[in-house]
């Protein structure tokens, strides 16, 4: 009986178990019926504030992962974790859409119908200019759209086929323009020979050759052989590799002497000169050759180290003989000679005769593949040149050899909300590996792969569609180029100056703008410190500035008084690193729209002209630096000129390495 009754309770319990479970799940399903739809719906607003604290850093990365491609980029070491994400607002679609489309394309434009071509201020010319460019950029960009979904897939692989040996006379030689080109370059164990005859001496009356009174002139007989690089801006004389100089009534020294050196961006390394004396024993060699030979000087019958050597030999041997050298100046005039330039481990090797005359070592950033032309001008008859041992093959275009299209090195997106500074780089078309140096060394300060400070290049199109088709994918990949729409010329490199004064106060909401070219290496956080000298309430202008400077009026970089009537520049700093305030850069953009900005063909100098304008209304602190180095690298630099692509990633392993700026001034 006991046994039934408990047989019973158990029955029931277990009925009124399952009847409380079923009434808690259908409870729970209401709930979540109810509840779900109402989170989406509110955009969960009834989580708590602090639990949504602690993890919206990952709810936004979250969703903004779109791709596997993004996944591997948020992996790259140099980016850091907690670099602020741009989450895409749907709620502001437009703006969103402009920031997109300032990402790849500039926003300037010019309305040659709404300026006066025919002023007579002196600035009609530029303006006529930059309405043939613009034109010209709009045509170029069209077609490049156009035709951007029809380059072949193996495009980037293109390969062509280069001679293993050159051989041309000395009339076809001539007819070419002096100069022989090299497809490929050159390559370890390449060797040019050229046969030739000096001209017999001309009188001179250069100053660069000899300081002369008025009337007083010099014999001269010189020649330069050269190899050169592709001309790389237009109005710059291309990259010498090697610049071989003799001259055979000597210069300033007043004897013979054969000169060597290299040039970059139109600035002069340190040059190696042999005059006669044989490289001491504990100078470097290059492959294990000395880097300059005896010859008989003029009016010495031995040379100072036969001197020294007689001396020691009498000392020990006890001889008494002087040791007489026989072997002349290598080059004399109208007399045939025939040089062999060699490409070794270490360096160039030159061989006049038969005989060793001369090496001078490889310098940093110049390679053997980059001397794609051989030059010979002066006073020199040629009569033959012959290339060989030549490289074969290498790809068809240079961004293949310095591009490295990596994740890693993608520009950090940019911020809702104003940045610190904005970095605007003039860079040319085909400055692929200047743009590469630069993603690779500086750009990956902390502060710009935070997006605090803001780093792009401003490219204007190039006269070869396939540098255009190129620098296209380019700034597609890497997300930090700014296409200015016009043909790019030297003379309108303002233009990208006023479009960077565009893009930082309207697209990037930068409280002040820089602006450098891709040949200057930048120290982000010096440059930040020294604008912070300077009150926020305050327009500044910072760089190297000069004062009372005067235009040029011969030479290369001449400005005519129909360009420039005033003796004097204003003020200004010098181009290849200056820092402008927002409100200054707002003020050129809002001339410039109104068709009021005056634009000269010198960039930095337009900037001293605005500035001088805008304070004339406004009072502007001017702070001079020569730590914005105009020439080169110096102590303690904030910018640093003339730096080539290997330069930079040196500067930048150094800073890393050692905390401090160093300069790494070998090229």
């Amino acid at each position: 009986m006991k046994k039934a009754k408990f047989d019973m309770f158990m029955s029931w319990s277990r009925q009124r178990s399952v009847q409380v479970l079923i009434f808690i799940a259908f409870v729970y399903v209401v709930l979540v019926g109810l509840e779900v739809p109402f989170v989406f719906k509110t955009g969960f607003s009834l989580v708590s504030q602090e639990g949504f604290a602690k993890n919206r850093h990952l709810n936004s990365k979250t969703f903004v992962l779109e791709s596997e491609e993004y996944v591997e980029e948020r992996k790259a070491p140099n980016r850091p974790v907690d670099a602020p994400v741009r989450v895409m607002d749907q709620s502001r679609p437009e703006r969103r859409r402009i920031r997109e489309l300032h990402t790849l394309l500039s926003n300037l434009a010019f309305n040659g119908s709404s300026v006066n071509m025919n002023s007579t201020d002196g600035f009609s010319g530029i303006l006529k200019s930059a309405k043939e460019a613009f034109d010209v950029g709009k045509k170029f960009w069209e077609e490049l759209e156009l035709h951007r979904e029809v380059i072949p897939g193996d495009y980037n692989n293109k390969t062509e086929q280069c001679p293993h040996s050159i051989s041309i006379s000395g009339l076809e030689f001539q007819e070419k323009g002096r100069m022989m080109v090299l497809p490929c370059g050159l390559t370890l164990g390449s060797h040019i020979t050229v046969v030739g005859k000096p001209k017999k001496a001309h009188p001179e009356q250069d100053p660069k050759i000899s300081l002369l009174k008025t009337g007083q002139f010099l014999m001269v007989s010189q020649f330069m052989m050269e190899l050169q690089g592709l001309k790389t801006v237009d109005g710059e004389d291309p990259p010498r590799i090697l610049h071989l100089n003799p001259r055979l009534r000597g210069d300033w020294s007043g004897k013979p002497v054969i000169e060597q050196n290299t040039c970059y961006r139109m600035q002069w390394g340190t040059a190696q000169r042999c005059d006669g004396l044989r490289s001491k024993d504990t100078e470097e060699t290059v492959d294990r050759q000395v880097k300059c030979e005896n010859w008989i000087r003029d009016n010495d019958t031995h040379s100072e180290q036969s001197k020294s050597s007689w001396w020691l030999n009498r000392l020990i041997a006890g001889r008494t003989k002087k040791m007489s050298i026989d072997w002349p100046f290598p080059f004399s005039e109208e007399k045939l000679f025939v040089l062999t330039l060699s490409a070794g481990f270490e360096g160039y090797h030159i061989n006049v005769d038969g005989r060793h005359v001369t090496s001078f070592p490889y310098r940093t950033g110049f390679s053997l593949e980059d001397a794609t032309g051989l030059s010979l001008n002066g006073d020199i008859d040629v009569d033959s040149v012959f290339a060989a041992s030549l490289p074969a093959t290498h790809p068809n275009f240079a961004p293949q050899r310095h591009l490295d299209m990596s994740n890693r090195w993608k520009a950090a997106p940019l911020l809702d909300q104003p940045i610190d500074m904005f970095i605007g780089i003039l860079s040319a078309g085909n400055h692929f590996a200047e743009r590469m140096a630069i993603r690779k060394s500086w750009m990956q300060h902390q502060l710009i792969r935070s997006s605090n400070v803001v780093a792009r290049f401003f490219v204007a199109l190039h006269a070869r569609k396939e540098v255009n088709v190129e620098l296209k994918k380019e700034a597609d990949f890497f997300g930090d180029i700014v296409i200015v729409p016009y043909m790019d010329h030297y003379d309108l490199v303002v233009l990208k100056t006023v479009a960077i004064c565009e893009y930082g106060v309207r697209v990037a909401s930068a409280k002040n703008i820089m602006k450098c070219d891709d040949d200057t290496f930048v120290r982000v956080d010096a440059v930040i410190k020294e604008v912070k000298k300077v009150p926020e309430n305050r327009s500044l202008y910072i760089g190297n500035i000069n004062y009372h400077h005067k235009p040029l009026r011969s030479g290369k970089w001449a400005v005519t008084y129909e360009e420039w009537p005033e003796e004097d520049y204003p003020a200004y700093a010098n181009g290849p690193g200056y820092i402008v305030s927002s409100d200054i850069a707002n003020f050129i953009v809002s001339e410039y729209d109104s068709y009021n900005l005056k634009l000269f063909k010198m960039e930095d100098v337009s900037m001293g002209m605005w500035v001088e304008k805008f304070n004339s209304s406004r009072p502007v602190q001017y702070v001079h630096s020569l730590k914005f180095s105009q020439s080169g690298c110096v102590e303690d630099y904030y910018s640093a000129h003339y730096q080539s692509p290997r330069q930079m990633i040196c500067m930048w392993n150094k800073l890393q390495q050692q905390g401090r700026p160093l300069c790494c001034n070998m090229r």
